[in-house]
């Protein structure tokens, strides 16, 4: 008679992951960009203990972490828009983070620093206390089906985390087109001791958030984007 194995100590205790690993096909450019700029704007993850920025950037200035960047589009145009601010941005997929190294190296931008791995992880244990001025989430995957909820990004360990990270008076910066992964976002944060919303229910989309392609595609099917700004209190 067949059985089924019990699942093992280690498949029992594995985190859930807020994104599944795409095997996404890296074209030559991203690939090139991978082995040839990684040493100029890349920090490994796993790595030894909290991320010294001042020594990564090169300076000390107004940090802001963007989580999730895609294919980096909102990244680069913060970037060039910004120059007296440093971005650390995290991505899981390596072919955006190649597309936004290229994108780094044609714009002659270096006050953009990259991790590639686990938002969680490294906001956890990378990333010292009160080290961010801004944490940016812009359009998580909103994981749709209730069965998937439960790995949203946006929950309240994760908040918890992010909140540790920000200086007092820094902002929570998080934008969707899903109206319920808004609200869920929302019923989460609003419960947060930590963190107090800037303009309840929903914030105007501030100056410095670019309008990306993904942006327009989803207001193109008739999707809503809602801004949630909190600050650190």
């Amino acid at each position: 008679m067949n059985q089924t194995a019990p699942a093992s100590h280690e498949n029992r205790l594995r985190p859930i992951r807020s994104f599944v690993l795409r095997a996404g096909r890296l074209t030559r450019a991203q690939r090139r960009a991978l082995d040839e700029l990684w040493p100029a704007y890349g920090i490994d993850h796993p790595g030894e203990g909290p991320i010294d920025l001042a020594s990564a950037f090169g300076r000390q200035a107004p940090t802001w972490l963007e989580i999730g960047f895609g294919n980096g589009e909102a990244l680069l145009a913060m970037a060039e828009a910004h120059p007296d601010v440093n971005l650390l941005g995290i991505e899981v997929h390596r072919p955006g983070v190649g597309h936004l190294l290229n994108g780094l190296r044609t714009r002659g931008l270096d006050n953009v620093r990259v991790v590639c791995g686990d938002a969680a992880e490294v906001v956890r244990d990378r990333i010292r206390a009160g080290a961010l001025a801004r944490a940016l989430i812009f359009f998580p995957d909103p994981w749709p089906k209730k069965r998937h909820h439960k790995r949203r990004l946006v929950q309240p360990a994760f908040v918890e985390a992010l909140a540790h990270t920000l200086a007092p008076g820094g902002l929570l910066h998080l934008a969707t087109d899903w109206e319920e992964y808004a609200l869920h976002m929302r019923a989460v944060l609003d419960v947060t001791p930590a963190f107090a919303n800037t303009a309840a229910p929903w914030a105007e989309r501030p100056a410095y958030r670019p309008q990306t392609r993904f942006e327009t595609r989803g207001e193109g099917k008739g999707h809503v984007v809602r801004d949630l700004v909190y600050e650190r209190r």
